[in-house]
């Protein structure tokens, strides 16, 4: 438990938030009516905290080139990364709302920091909205601001009231916005705000971002179908946002001449750098605008009527149109990549140490270049990511199917199967019943004292996961290699899969074939160098 809140736990706050908004983003999609419903309020907020993440990470990327961020630094951080990266009208707002907490804690992490931080947050928020409405994010983030400022004296119980307030008033939305209360939801941006604040609380009690990130018991509505549609009459056809380089006496006129163009107008930033976000019809005044006032970069204008005519239509060009099809397989080790380039992949090659996140996942589907992919993740970790990479995809135009492979030896059964030929959705169907039927498991040395479903291990057991979860502790690759074996073929199989890492002994492969072979004499094996660093053995058995 926290009593000041410091660099190692921002930096946790970031990464426990991007995976809540990554296990939420879908549901926070689905509840997204307001102020169109275009199902992206998820996504937008998942990829502004991941760009927030990915600058606070980049900080304490090199130890070696000198001492470790403070506070001030990486909070700074923070809140340069999810301006630079803030989509849509709730990602700027966030991004404002992250901006306005970082200015104070900047100053100090204690208890009576957060209560102020979080009420210059919720003011900053407001601030960056041309005309605030009450049942969204900013009600949620000032009713949270208001309770911790009557919180107890420690910085845990300022950041629980915050988040059990953002709870209780996500609840009320529907009661102050009447277009939520007649879609039978709440607002979507206040849920990733509780999300976030949920994210806070855990790093405050000391949770580091490994393995599943538990909601902390955040609001739970039944998932309600929205679809990516056109606006209703009388709404503008264009959504425009920008950065923009600028100084601050340029933005009072920006945002009257922004205002009088349209509506749901955000500006967010400060210190030269603005995030513009703006509905209008005419999307290339709003552009004129901000050329006037400054510097526009990283222009993205979209078409509401068209992104949901391609979001609807994408199968139905599949079907129509000659196909063209890539498999993107996400691995790291040589050995690995050349299995699945020889199985007719195209390898996003994974730095073991940094997953690659939505923009790279994205990049590299447009680098296949076909209009269908199927993308193999092989790692848990990659599901939100690929999941907002490819909404954003499908908007492009690209039919793709996410296949959410756990393991290597996974995707290698479901490239075993794949056919070019086929029509799309029957590969993916084969694909994936192929990747179901593998059952997976890897060898790996622990690190360090770590708490386990099978015990307390010690820096240097060898361990046997099953599945994903740690089954089996021992001294020895081979032993504990053979107690897993034996454990998966006790429920039967056909086909063993040994995938050996870097540094593997000599004759261990020899011997848990051998044993395989000894205790079912019916089933096959093979053996591949895949040259991972991650794990000395992956096992798949089929």
């Amino acid at each position: 438990m926290l009593h000041t809140l410091d660099a190692p736990a921002v930096r946790s706050w970031c990464q426990l938030a991007l995976r809540a908004l990554g296990q939420a983003r879908e549901e926070i999609d689905a509840l997204n009516v307001y102020p169109v419903p275009d199902g992206d309020t998820g996504t937008n907020l998942y990829l502004t905290v991941e760009s927030a993440a990915a600058e606070v990470e980049s900080r304490f990327a090199d130890p070696g080139a000198g001492p470790p961020p403070g506070l001030a630094e990486t909070v700074r951080a923070m809140a340069r990364g999810a301006l630079i990266g803030a989509r849509g009208n709730s990602g700027v707002i966030l991004a404002q709302w992250l901006r306005g907490a970082a200015e104070t804690l900047a100053e100090g992490g204690g208890a009576d920091q957060l209560r102020t931080a979080l009420r210059r947050a919720a003011d900053a928020a407001y601030q960056a909205v041309a005309e605030p409405v009450e049942g969204t994010l900013l009600t949620v983030a000032r009713v949270a601001a208001r309770e911790a400022l009557r919180a107890g004296d420690g910085l845990a119980q300022v950041a629980d009231t915050a988040h059990r307030a953002a709870r209780d008033a996500l609840r009320h939305t529907p009661e102050q916005l009447a277009v939520l209360a007649e879609a039978g939801v709440v607002d979507a941006g206040g849920r990733g705000l509780v999300a976030v604040l949920g994210a806070l609380a855990d790093a405050v009690a000391g949770h580091q971002p490994m393995g599943p990130v538990a909601l902390r018991g955040d609001v739970r509505v039944e998932r309600c179908e929205t679809h990516l549609r056109p606006p209703g009459p009388g709404h503008p056809a264009f959504e425009v946002i920008y950065l923009l380089d600028a100084p601050d006496e340029a933005l009072p006129e920006l945002r009257e001449t922004l205002a009088g163009l349209g509506d749901s107008l955000v500006v967010g930033g400060g210190d030269g750098l603005w995030n513009v976000h703006v509905h209008v019809d005419d999307a290339g005044a709003a552009v004129e605008a901000g050329v006037r006032a400054g510097r526009p970069h990283q222009i993205r204008i979209t078409h509401f009527a068209e992104a949901a005519a391609r979001s609807g239509t994408a199968a139905d060009r599949g079907e129509r149109e000659e196909r063209t099809r890539a498999v993107l397989s996400v691995v790291s080790g040589t050995g690995l990549a050349e299995l699945c380039e020889q199985s007719g992949a195209v390898v996003l090659h994974a730095d073991p140490d940094r997953p690659p996140a939505s923009a790279e996942l994205a990049a590299a589907v447009r680098r296949a270049g076909a209009r269908e992919v199927v993308l193999l993740l092989n790692d848990p970790e990659l599901r939100a990511a690929a999941g907002a990479a490819a909404d954003q995809l499908r908007e492009e135009g690209v039919r793709i199917a996410v296949l959410p492979t756990r393991s290597p030896v996974q995707g290698l059964a479901a490239l075993a199967v794949h056919e070019a030929g086929r029509r799309f959705d029957e590969d993916v169907v084969a694909m994936t019943s192929a990747a179901g039927a593998t059952r997976y498991a890897e060898l790996a040395v622990a690190e360090g004292e770590s708490w386990t479903m099978a015990g307390v291990c010690q820096a240097g057991d060898v361990l046997g996961l099953i599945d994903g979860d740690v089954a089996l502790i021992g001294a020895d690759l081979a032993e504990v290699g053979r107690r897993v074996l034996d454990r998966m073929l006790g429920a039967g199989g056909e086909l063993v899969t040994l995938v050996l890492g870097v540094g593997v002994p000599d004759g261990l492969a020899e011997t848990l074939v051998a044993h395989a072979r000894y205790r079912r004499p019916e089933v096959d094996a093979v053996v591949f160098h895949g040259g991972q660093e991650s794990a000395p053995v992956l096992i798949g058995v089929e």
